[in-house]
């Protein structure tokens, strides 16, 4: 409170003093009393000094070289966090450190690692930059880019859900930074609303490298065969399956969930286990987002719906063709990439469900006549032919 300028060391002791019959706690309790009382300090301002003593004591033992740690970011199952600054740069990044519980599963620190090294290969404005990594009194850490913001988590939980306009903007760069990753053989593997970091300005960054990894890696992905690795709301098919040949794919679905997710304020599909909900991407239709949020334009609801389509062969086939989409709605456009995934799709149905045999229709009576057969066919044929002579006609009269 000293350091802070919240109150003198004489107040201080004074109230201290004061209440020596009490215990130590009782005694802060009661100092905290007086200093709000007497307009001293906001209890804001005295929840802001106990949080940071809180993170001395606590990163004592997590002090690593050449950073003094700031204060406590936030804190999961598999890592603390922690604000801090690079004394040599005189900047602002951000730690995290891997719990010494987690320091017994050698793969665990390797994937720690593998995080490090992965978002070291990717250089992109819209990525969460790597800075370093290593190890100092036995912890295990990282050193990242701090961004000064909130996360698309966040915003959701104030504000429900995005607008068109400015879902776009964000479903944009993010999907920038995964073609920057896809291209240099890369796959996130983790794409939701909590690893989309939003700067003041509007920029937009994917974090969290944890569950990165080079497609080419065969000997990882047979590893991992047969475990879901990712997040039930937003994890794709083909993870819940743990399909060995995982590729960019997973990214445009999981991107798709959390677009889905900032339009209309839902997951698209929840449940009482995350297994119910995993079971619900392999098996049901989201309800279309348009039919949730009806200010939706056809074509934003038509790209999600593609992103989300449970045979990856019938989603984007690529990032790029994604981005295009993206771009075209975003001016007032049609998304034409996803219309013609959706076409070629619907024709490969339609070829697989035939199975070759020639194609058959109702008659009036309700039995099945082949469509050969069909008066209107034939008209139709004989349509087609009429027009291809009069156009071969009038090339030749323009030709004369």
């Amino acid at each position: 409170m000293v350091e802070q300028g919240l109150a003198t060391a004489d107040e201080v002791r004074e109230c201290l003093n004061h209440w020596k019959g009490l215990g130590d706690d009782a005694r802060i309790e009661k100092l905290v009393e007086l200093l709000v009382d007497q307009g001293v300090a906001t209890p804001r301002q005295l929840e802001r000094a106990r949080q940071q003593t809180e993170v001395r004591a606590s990163s004592a033992g997590d002090q690593i070289p050449g950073y003094k740690v700031l204060q406590k970011l936030g804190e999961g199952a598999m890592a603390k966090v922690y604000k801090a600054k690079q004394v040599s740069l005189d900047r602002i990044v951000a730690i995290k450190v891997l719990p010494r519980r987690a320091h017994e599963d050698p793969q665990f620190v390797e994937r720690f690692y593998a995080e490090g090294r992965a978002a070291a290969k990717l250089n992109h404005p819209n990525i969460v930059q790597a800075i370093d990594v290593g190890q100092a009194g036995g912890r295990h850490y990282f050193v990242m880019e701090y961004v000064e913001g909130e996360s698309v988590s966040e915003y959701l939980q104030e504000h429900k859900r995005y607008s068109e306009p400015d879902a776009l903007k964000v479903v944009i760069q993010i999907a920038e930074a995964l073609n920057h990753a896809h291209e240099r053989g890369f796959i996130h593997r983790d794409v939701k609303p909590k690893n989309i970091m939003l700067t003041a300005d509007g920029t937009a960054k994917l974090a969290d490298m944890g569950l990165a990894r080079q497609v080419s890696d065969r000997e990882a992905a047979e590893a991992e065969s047969g475990k879901a690795f990712g997040t039930p709301y937003y994890i794709s098919p083909e993870q819940i399956r743990g399909e060995v040949d995982v590729d960019f794919r997973c990214d445009i679905y999981g991107l798709g969930a959390t677009f889905y997710n900032m339009v209309t304020g839902r997951v698209p599909f929840t449940g009482k286990s995350p297994s119910e909900v995993m079971r619900k991407h392999l098996r049901e239709a989201p309800k279309p987002p348009d039919h949730i949020n009806p200010d939706l334009s056809a074509g934003v609801s038509e790209i999600i719906e593609v992103m989300l389509a449970k045979d990856r062969k019938k989603r984007y086939n690529s990032t790029a063709h994604l981005l295009e989409d993206l771009r075209s709605v975003a001016e007032g456009q049609a998304p034409m990439q996803a219309r013609k995934t959706f076409d070629m799709a619907y024709l490969a149905d339609i070829e697989k469900s035939s199975g070759g045999e020639e194609e058959m229709i109702a008659d009036a009576d309700g039995g099945a006549v082949p469509l050969a057969q069909q008066p209107v066919f034939w008209g139709l044929i004989v349509s087609l032919a009429m027009n291809i002579i009069l156009l071969i006609a009038m090339v030749m009269a323009l030709s004369r």
